[in-house]
């Protein structure tokens, strides 16, 4: 007669029972951590929006610029060249001024004598920015003001008043968040854009 085998079915059930636990553990480990990697990924996806988005205004701000000039019949081939941007610590506008700084002042000085050097006939289109503190039309002012401080000092430096226009963007094309000190200090600026 033979004794049934209940210690070996015990046994089977317990390596059973630890094995479904086991993977219940591991499935739940598992989920936390591709929740925790989609929630990285959903920022990152955010931030590459928020470039894309600022890298198509800026694409916006010269396609207008390269009408505007050849709206003025003052481009021979009408091409975007190159930009230059006036806004690094030591040439940011502080608040509600547009004269120009020391460090400004030689930062367009070597710009000019780059376009001298290269010798071509371009357009250059000058634009003023600001920060969002203030009125609009104050904005709107002090970044024609900005502008223009730079388009008679270019033209100090020998580049002639007819090869340059100036446009305030005002507060309506910030390249940082208004949001907070650095970043308005980033807004206040001029970027000239250089068309042949």
């Amino acid at each position: 007669m033979m004794r049934p085998k209940t210690p070996v079915v015990a046994f089977a059930a317990v390596v059973a029972g630890a094995l479904t636990l086991g993977a219940c553990a591991t499935k739940g480990y598992v989920r936390d951590q591709v929740a925790a990697e989609d929630t990285k990924v959903q920022a990152t996806q955010t931030q590459v929006t928020s470039q894309e988005s600022h890298l198509s205004e800026l694409d916006q701000n010269t396609r207008d610029a390269l009408q505007r000039a050849e709206a003025a019949g003052k481009l021979a081939e009408g091409k975007f060249l190159y930009s230059m941007v006036l806004s690094d610590d030591s040439v940011k506008f502080p608040v509600d001024v547009s004269q120009l700084s020391p460090e400004a002042q030689t930062r367009l000085t070597d710009f000019a004598q780059k376009l001298k050097a290269d010798n071509k006939n371009v357009y250059l289109e000058i634009q003023g920015h600001t920060d969002n503190t203030g009125p609009k039309d104050l904005n709107m002012r002090l970044g024609e003001q900005r502008a223009e401080a730079v388009r008679l000092f270019m033209n100090q430096q020998g580049v002639a008043l007819n090869r340059m226009s100036t446009i305030s963007y005002g507060d309506t094309s910030p390249t940082a968040p208004n949001n907070t000190r650095a970043g308005r200090a980033q807004n206040r600026r001029v970027v000239l854009i250089v068309l042949d």
